[in-house]
């Protein structure tokens, strides 16, 4: 399984990441590379917090940005956390731990993420933090699931045993995320 896990990562990068910055719109001529290595060198980050943002890449008429998030053991019974990224569509894919992936439907209390802070400027543009309400959808998720989230719609995790660790793969039309941005234990 971790073999199809990491030639399917392999073949998403291969298709839409690049070494180089482009200019003037133009796609690179090279490719990114992103080994499982740096995966777990940056899900291994003490100081990471849950969305730890691993590259972006300029493609010309859009940046491309690969994330590795962890997700801690949720309470039962507590109220379940939203969140949305208005310009910023994310693929997932699980890479360990299980847990319910609940999106959709209605939320309560939505609070903009601050615009200074860095999940906003280089995980994931302008996004909201809500409660669910009524999901509109809820699926179980193990290593190797993949679910595609569109831009706007609200998702958070419940029912997680232990942590779910899972990469996340985000088109942006808008470069609203920082081309060429590389997370720090990653510079060489």
């Amino acid at each position: 399984m971790n073999r199809i896990a990491l030639a399917l990562i392999g073949v998403l990068l291969t298709l839409s990441a690049a070494a180089t910055l482009t200019q003037g719109g133009q796609p690179p001529a090279l490719a990114t590379d992103i080994t499982a290595a740096d995966v777990q060198t940056v899900l291994a980050d003490p100081k990471g917090g849950g969305d730890r943002q691993m590259r972006v890449v300029d493609m010309g008429k859009y940046n491309v940005s690969v994330g590795v998030l962890h997700r801690g053991k949720t309470n039962p019974g507590a109220p379940v956390g939203a969140i949305n990224h208005t310009q910023v569509t994310e693929v997932y894919y699980i890479i360990s731990g299980s847990g319910t992936l609940v999106t959709g439907g209605t939320v309560e209390n939505v609070r903009p993420l601050p615009a200074d802070g860095e999940i906003v400027k280089v995980a994931v543009g302008p996004s909201n933090n809500a409660t669910f309400k009524q999901p509109a959808q809820s699926r179980k998720v193990s290593p190797g699931d993949i679910v595609i989230i569109p831009a706007g719609v609200y998702h958070g995790f419940s029912d997680v045993p232990d942590h779910v660790d899972y990469v996340s793969v985000r088109p942006d039309p808008d470069h609203v995320l920082p081309a060429g941005y590389v997370h720090p234990l990653l510079k060489k």
